[in-house]
């Protein structure tokens, strides 16, 4: 039976554009939507998923109790995504071995803590990134959003070049440094896709911090791209952005002033426990994120790839 197509209206879902055919794409209205916050999937699973699941799987009423502890702790080392769907399947994971249980005439009321849950989904599978433990030189906390939701990253470096090289009097840094020293820049975490112009400030950052020995905060991230003139301009995914850096312990997040209005889009609990400094040029972030004082001890050699 033929059917007429051209009144359809076609809804569809995708993690990422980049593998959608552009013919295709440009067909679309592209809708963007963030990721969950922790807390939102913590009520998601309260209030929806584990009950289902414990529907699905026969377990009564009373019987198993998960912590919100351990439901958090599944978000961070079980799951790793901007949704809920693995999340769910965690849990269900838990109800499938409480039930195997049931059958078998065990009907003593079970809670299931952080610490339970190897005993029931294995080892921990995945790492967030946490704050470094201490301020160091040459290292600055870059903050991307990837197909998970949001992540820090620590760019490592050992030299620098343009943006370096035109500020080297005010950094006072020798002219002849760039004529004896090599460029050397990494990205630790090289299986996390990394796109975009946004690590420029932190790239610009850690280059800088490595030529002047100043230490970087621990306690700092910060995204934005750069012109080779030091302006600093807006990126996106602000909100997946900020996110991480609070789940990894942060308490600065420096961020284009042309961002400032993304910022709506964070939770106002998230907001009250980050300060955010809006800034134009990088010698604004130099500030916010460099130490004063020069160390005297010379930089590791680990640097950056992006």
């Amino acid at each position: 039976m033929a059917f007429d197509l051209s009144k359809v209206f076609f809804i569809t879902t995708a993690n990422l554009q980049d593998p959608i055919p552009a013919p295709l794409r440009d067909r679309m209205e592209v809708i963007e939507l963030s990721g969950y916050t922790e807390h939102e999937k913590l009520e998601i699973a309260k209030r929806y998923l584990l009950p289902r699941q414990l529907t699905e799987n026969g377990i009564p009423e009373g019987l198993l109790t998960i912590t919100d502890d351990a439901i958090l702790d599944i978000t961070r080392s079980y799951t790793h995504e901007a949704g809920v769907r693995n999340l769910e399947r965690e849990l269900g994971a838990i109800c499938r071995s409480i039930a195997r249980r049931v059958t078998k005439g065990e009907s003593e009321p079970l809670t299931v803590g952080e610490d339970d849950l190897p005993d029931f989904l294995g080892p921990p599978r995945f790492r967030w990134e946490l704050a470094e433990g201490k301020d160091e030189v040459g290292v600055a906390t870059g903050l991307a959003a990837t197909m998970a939701g949001g992540d820090i990253l620590f760019v490592e470096a050992t030299a620098a070049l343009t943006y370096a090289r035109s500020r080297a009097s005010a950094l006072d840094v020798q002219p002849s440094f760039f004529d004896k020293h090599d460029i050397h820049i990494h990205v630790p975490a090289g299986a996390i896709p990394k796109d975009g112009p946004s690590a420029g400030v932190t790239i610009a950052t850690a280059l800088v911090s490595a030529i002047t020995k100043r230490p970087a905060r621990k306690d700092v991230a910060m995204t934005g791209e750069i012109t080779l003139r030091g302006k600093v301009l807006p990126v996106g995914s602000v909100r997946d952005k900020v996110l991480a850096a609070h789940r990894a312990g942060l308490k600065r997040v420096v961020l284009p002033d042309e961002n400032e209005k993304d910022l709506a889009e964070v939770s106002e609990e998230v907001r009250a426990e980050l300060e955010f400094v809006l800034v134009d040029h990088v010698d604004e972030v130099l500030n916010a994120v460099l130490h004063p004082e020069k160390r005297q001890e010379q930089p590791k050699l680990v640097a950056a790839a992006h």
